[in-house]
């Protein structure tokens, strides 16, 4: 039997000793190891060096980045400006370089205030990414050639959103306080390392990350209005607001809900108020081009306009979009209350996130950054993160080899409409997995590795360990018998003082 203590009584420093090793109950894990050693031993010493899982993970977050810097090399050496094609035959794009004049910051222009001349006539980024945006053109250097300043723009943004990767890495490792090796998941990803500086997503998704750790922490203030920053500088991190209702009012925790919407919205409005006084044409951009942008790369919606003679209209697929993903919140609602235990917020976030992004009529190759840490978070096994990552490694090239066929003229050079098709459905059929894997541990608990380990939700603070208050179906006549499966089957909801190691409270046992 092994104690499952509650969120009241978990110890804010999980000793080393306590931590969970991927090496003894990951198959992949242990023999990755192997090219650095091997798995951890028997007689092994932690919690005696500098060199904490923490630490390991944040350096390795920065040295597999600095790996996808290297992999740009071919673009800032030349391809970004010297023929159409070489940035996607090296798979080396960026939008970074290209909006640094192309938005006006070249010639100083202020976002959202000032006009912008061409098509675009406003910045099409919500707030809190423009200044990041701006940010980083005063301090890009002054001087030289207009490829020069474009060149080292996209390095200052390099630099900024290399810090943002060790955040991400470093709050997910600490998220799950005795799981701190699932950092890796993220540091190690080669999906992450390849698009994070295609653009500026890196910026919401640290604010998202942190916002996870803080509600870990259960502090239900601070993860509100990190997640209204998130929001203020992408729109998806608004839906993870979704499956916390869920789960809180299964756990009937209204009041750290109503905090974390309050804390949101407070966040939200500081950032985008002013904008939206004093330049609401310009702040409005990025909504309005949300809503007019049609059919493009990624997803679904552009395999059935590129087979059909008579195509959806692009209101048609927004309200068809609209639908689905309705729908999916609908799905994502009953799993959330029929559900023999409680999901993990991790595995609710992870869903409602990769619904968005299989439903919506856009999917940019670097929108794989915002499942990432909610994948490690939400299935920390090193085989189906791998499936998946190699799905959306192919999708990166798939794209890349399209845009070149499609911009070498009658040369050819890349991946034709049909074999771009095959690739959109790689990455399609990667995320469905790793979702159905996501509702196979939700559906059956005892699957879940996070729950095997003997933990409740560590990522649900003041949910982890909380007794139920509202459920439907058969959760609501849970059967007398746990089923037969590997590991400690975790009871929540029941006192067993002399189960936790200090004797104190607990809302839960394991059996």
């Amino acid at each position: 039997m092994c104690p499952m203590p509650s969120a009241e009584s978990t110890p804010t420093r999980v000793h080393e000793s306590d931590t969970v090793q991927p090496t003894k109950d990951d198959a992949v894990a242990a023999a990755g190891s192997e090219l650095i050693g091997g798995p951890l031993g028997r007689y092994a010493l932690t919690g005696t060096s500098w060199w904490t899982p923490v630490r390991i993970v944040a350096l390795v977050a920065i040295g597999v980045f600095a790996l996808g810097l290297v992999q740009k090399a071919p673009c800032y050496n030349g391809a970004w400006f010297f023929g159409a094609s070489s940035q996607y035959t090296h798979a080396c794009y960026s939008d970074i370089p290209h909006l640094y004049q192309g938005r006006g910051f070249a010639d100083g222009l202020v976002p959202y205030f000032d006009k912008l001349p061409g098509d675009m006539d406003y910045l099409e980024y919500p707030v809190l990414t423009g200044v990041f945006m701006e940010v980083a053109s005063w301090l890009t250097p002054d001087g030289g050639s207009i490829q020069h300043q474009e060149k080292w723009y996209w390095m200052t943004n390099a630099g900024m959103l290399m810090a943002c990767a060790a955040v991400i890495a470093v709050c997910v490792a600490r998220t799950h306080a005795r799981r701190p090796w699932d950092g890796l998941l993220v540091a190690l990803a080669p999906a992450f390392a390849l698009t994070a500086t295609i653009n500026w997503d890196l910026l919401a998704v640290a604010l998202t990350a942190a916002a996870m750790l803080m509600w870990s922490r259960g502090r239900s203030l601070a993860f509100g209005v990190l997640l209204g920053l998130a929001t203020a500088a992408k729109l998806y991190p608004v839906f993870l607001l979704g499956p916390l209702l869920l789960l809180c009012w299964r756990a009937g925790k209204w009041r750290d809900y109503g905090n974390a919407v309050g804390g949101a919205v407070v966040a939200w409005l500081v950032v985008n108020l002013p904008v939206m006084l004093f330049a609401f044409e310009g702040w409005s951009k990025f909504y309005r081009f949300s809503q007019e942008r049609g059919v493009d790369f990624g997803s679904f919606w552009l395999i059935l306009a590129q087979n059909s003679d008579d195509p959806l209209t692009t209101d048609t697929v927004n309200t068809l979009a609209t639908v689905l993903m309705l729908l999916c919140c609908v799905g994502i609602a009953a799993l959330t209350f029929t559900a023999p235990r409680r999901p993990r917020f991790a595995q609710l976030a992870f869903l409602i996130v990769a619904a968005f992004i299989l439903t919506n009529k856009v999917y940019s190759p670097q929108y794989v950054l915002w499942l990432v840490p909610l994948a490690a978070l939400a299935r920390p096994k090193w085989r189906d993160f791998l499936i998946w990552q190699a799905c959306e490694v192919t999708y990166f090239l798939g794209i890349w080899m399209y845009l070149a066929y499609t911009t070498s003229g009658d040369a050819h050079k890349g991946l034709p409409t049909d074999g771009y098709h095959w690739a959109i459905g790689v990455h399609l059929v990667g995320t469905l997995y790793l979702c159905a894997v996501v509702v196979r541990d939700i559906v059956m608990p005892e699957r879940d590795v996070v729950r095997r380990a003997g933990d409740d939700d560590p990522s649900g603070g003041v949910l982890d360990g909380a007794e139920d208050r509202f459920v439907l179906g058969a959760a609501a006549h849970p059967p007398r018998h746990a089923a037969h499966a590997e590991g400690p089957q975790v009871e929540w909801g029941e006192q067993n003082p002399a189960m936790l190691p200090d004797g104190g409270p607990s809302s839960g046992r394991s059996l």
